[in-house]
């Protein structure tokens, strides 16, 4: 059996690999690009595979396929389009994954990954039908069948959102679950009174419960940003085919594929109130994206902030203790580092320099059409998978486990000076300054300094200086 089979497009002839389900046009994209060795996500794969489903089926219920004659065989229009969404029905279900293997930077627009599916279910549906991949003589074309009333234009953006809302409820339980774990941490850590820190100095207390309670509270914000931002998304642009007018495409068409793709993903979608806007613009992939970056940001900080409260132990802070899950060094035995939360920094950094390449692809689109679109799809895709799996492992495997080192939190307190803040209701701001120069520089507590100058008694310093009451806020008296 021979290596490769030639196949045919409107350039001329193609040498394909035997068993590739995939066709010319296909081949010459795996040709022109070898730039990353990349493969599109699933998402992408199957976003494409469930359009050409649901036109199959809304192009059937219209009337639109015809019978066709293959030699003395008739294949009549209702086993083409029945083929056709038997194909795509196994691309959706994750079959023939491996046939998908246009890089992600590609042609404009996404022309490529666009025919490499429609070549892929096509040699798929003649097979259903009993033709061979190498027969010339195939009832079910790439173009004419798969791609019936369809532009790269329209369902590449209607991918990219289809795409996104596929896992959109697997990224908001990931996060949460986060929220879950650090509220718990928060009602744990409730009792244990540290020092507060601003500008990395010294500043009045706070409870650990405080700090992990705030973070959790960030992530539940930014979720809610997400949620927000993915609602643009459901409205879909296919049917405006190569500019927005919907040219080839029945009138009915737009309506009947919003529709039929609802039933077949399960998901909320609307029809687009602007076939024009949505051909053109990429505004609502650009602002998901930018919920992504708003929510990346916040972790960065999180994960900065467990790597800093985790330092030493020695001589660090210490006032938490990761979970250890490796060692931390080749050379220095017993060494253990905070991987979790440098996974989740360097994670991070990937999603905001993903966004930064959505937001540059966004703008570069022109007149009616962005053809920076496959690289918007990767990143959006790459991003959400990112945070979905650096999610989950620093939930699980980090947050969960983390304990409070109350001893090292209280001793801190203990020698910070600026707990005086909480007497200048009292003795006033200047006195205040006077009492805490001479703690640091005795290294006594504010306690014993301002009882020793007589601006407090014994018993008037414990009250105010009740740490626990600190955190409460108000007025000290």
């Amino acid at each position: 059996m021979s290596e490769y089979r030639i196949e045919k497009d409107s350039l001329g002839e193609v040498q394909v690999p035997a068993n590739a389900y995939w066709g010319a046009q296909t081949q010459r994209a795996v040709n022109n690009f070898p730039i990353t060795g990349l493969r599109p996500y699933p998402a992408f794969v199957w976003a494409m595979a469930a359009i050409k489903r649901a036109a199959a089926e809304v192009n059937s219920d219209l009337g639109l396929f015809q019978d066709k004659m293959v030699g003395e065989r008739k294949v009549s229009a209702a086993e083409i389009a029945q083929s056709i969404m038997d194909a795509t029905d196994e691309v959706l279900a994750g079959q023939w994954a491996g046939q998908f293997v246009v890089d992600p930077i590609q042609a404009g627009a996404g022309t490529s990954h666009n025919m490499n599916v429609n070549e892929v279910v096509a040699n798929r549906a003649n097979e259903m039908l009993g033709y061979a991949i190498e027969d010339p003589k195939k009832p079910v074309h790439p173009n004419d069948h798969v791609n019936m009333a369809q532009s790269t234009n329209d369902t590449i953006p209607t991918a990219i959102r289809l795409g996104c809302l596929w896992r959109l409820d697997e990224l908001l339980a990931t996060l949460d679950e986060l929220v879950a774990a650090l509220r718990a941490k928060a009602a744990e850590f409730d009792g244990v009174v540290k020092s507060g820190r601003t500008h990395l100095q010294d500043a009045v207390p706070v409870r650990l419960g405080q700090e992990f309670g705030a973070y959790a509270r960030a992530v539940e914000r930014d979720r809610a940003k997400i949620a927000e931002a993915a609602e643009g998304l459901r409205r879909l642009g296919i049917g405006g085919t190569a500019t927005g007018t919907g040219l080839n495409a029945h009138p009915e068409y737009h309506a009947r594929m919003v529709q039929k793709l609802g039933e077949l993903t399960g998901l909320v979608l609307y029809e687009s109130d602007d076939l024009f806007e949505s051909m053109q613009s990429m505004g609502d992939p650009v602002y998901f994206s930018g919920a992504l970056r708003t929510l990346a940001q916040d972790l960065t900080r999180v994960a900065n902030d467990f790597r800093l409260l985790s330092s030493g132990p020695s001589t660090g802070l210490d006032e938490i203790r990761l979970p250890a899950v490796q060692p931390g060094s080749s050379i220095m035995p017993g060494k253990v580092n905070p991987v979790l939360a440098e996974m989740l920094n360097m994670a991070m950094f990937q999603v905001m320099g993903n966004d930064l390449t959505v937001m540059m692809a966004g703008q570069a689109g022109q007149l009616e059409l962005n053809v920076m679109m496959p690289i918007i799809a990767y990143n959006l895709f790459q991003s959400m998978d990112v945070i979905i799996n650096a999610v989950n492992a620093f939930t699980t495997k980090c947050v969960v486990g983390v304990r409070a080192n109350e001893e090292k939190a209280t001793g801190w307190l203990a020698k910070n000076a600026i707990l005086v803040t909480a007497l200048n209701p009292v003795i006033g701001y200047q006195k205040g300054a006077e009492v805490a120069k001479e703690a640091m520089k005795s290294s006594r507590t504010v306690r014993e300094v301002v009882i020793e100058k007589g601006y407090l008694t014994g018993e008037e310093a414990d009250r105010l200086l009740n740490v626990h009451n600190l955190t409460e806020g108000g007025i000290q008296k």
